[in-house]
């Protein structure tokens, strides 16, 4: 009995060197994943957008790569807050690629798609908006602006299937901007108040 518990004693630290570098090592990865976020977090309240998109990016570069939809919740947080921090060509680019990833695959959260496609109109949305104030043409700033409608429209249509009226109302106005932008003439646009986030 004796020779069997110091076998067992002495073969502890083998067990507890294979956990380390097996799932340890995933485990402290996840660690620095979660700091990374919190970081993320005290940085946005304490006012520094750049210094909060930069711990999305190192959390992104922790995580591991079978945490796909972690990483998409991490990806919509960051381009959101781009959209905030007047970024709007990363933003509208990375949640591009974020809802065409998704749209793709079949397990894709449908909250987060959802969220990410209404980020995604938002920015097409500002952009068009400060392409038409920069006086670019109608060629140019269409096809934006396009997007954003199209995005809405299929988000209050989803809403209606859903049978969600209060959402399908909020995206149906959505829409009714985007047209609007389209329509306005650029005196009256630029006699408006800059759009909010």
């Amino acid at each position: 009995m004796r020779k069997v518990l110091l076998v067992g004693w002495l073969c502890l630290p083998v067990a507890g060197w294979a956990y380390h570098q097996g799932p340890g090592q995933d485990r402290l990865q996840l660690d620095r994943v979660d700091s990374a976020l919190m970081d993320a977090a005290k940085e946005l309240n304490g006012g520094s957008h750049d210094a909060a998109i930069q711990r999305y990016q190192d959390a992104l570069k922790e995580l591991p790569t079978e945490n796909v939809a972690q990483a998409r919740r991490i990806r919509l947080a960051m381009n959101q807050l781009r959209i905030g921090h007047r970024q709007l060509v990363e933003a509208r680019d990375g949640l591009r690629e974020l809802v065409d990833e998704m749209t793709e695959d079949q397990d894709a959260d449908p909250e987060v798609l959802r969220e990410a496609r209404q980020a995604y109109g938002n920015a097409q949305y500002y952009i068009t908006y400060l392409m038409r104030l920069e006086n670019y043409t109608r060629e140019e700033w269409e096809p934006e602006i396009e997007i954003a409608r199209q995005t809405f429209r299929h988000l209050a249509e989803e809403a209606d299937q859903e049978g969600n009226a209060e959402l399908a109302k909020t995206y149906r106005e959505d829409l009714e901007s985007t047209v609007r932008l389209a329509r306005l003439d650029l005196q009256d646009l630029q006699g408006l108040p800059l759009p909010n986030q």
